[in-house]
């Protein structure tokens, strides 16, 4: 199953980029093979509309799962329409999230944790 988790470099050692629309990478991790792949997200200067073209491009690439920090509404309800789980509230490093998301210890959210446009402040 390939989850995307956001962050702000392009390896497991990076550290998880709290923003989704306008997190600088996604790590697309295969848990049955354990490969990834790193995804620039090209979405990160948009003008508007980035979290539901973000959340596009994880249904273009079969994502069943997104592990980021914050979630915004529009997002949140695009990748819920596609069956996508949501988990929000992650920090750290990309590699310990995927272990603790393997181990069953995160939990899916039930809604978005930040209002919209909230990307395009400081991080």
């Amino acid at each position: 199953m390939k989850i995307a988790i956001t962050s702000s470099g392009r390896d497991l050692q990076s550290d998880i980029d709290p923003r989704f629309g306008r997190c600088p990478n996604f790590i697309i991790y295969d848990t049955d093979n354990g490969q990834f792949e790193a995804v620039e997200n090209t979405n990160i200067g948009g003008m508007g509309g980035v979290g539901v073209q973000s959340a596009q491009l994880m249904i273009d690439k079969g994502v069943k799962a997104v592990i980021t920090g914050n979630c915004g509404p529009n997002a949140f309800s695009t990748l819920s329409a596609a069956g996508i789980k949501i988990i929000t509230g992650a920090s750290g490093k990309v590699e310990g999230v995927i272990e603790e998301y393997q181990k069953g210890n995160l939990k899916n959210a039930d809604k978005p944790n930040s209002a919209p446009h909230s990307g395009l402040g400081p991080r």
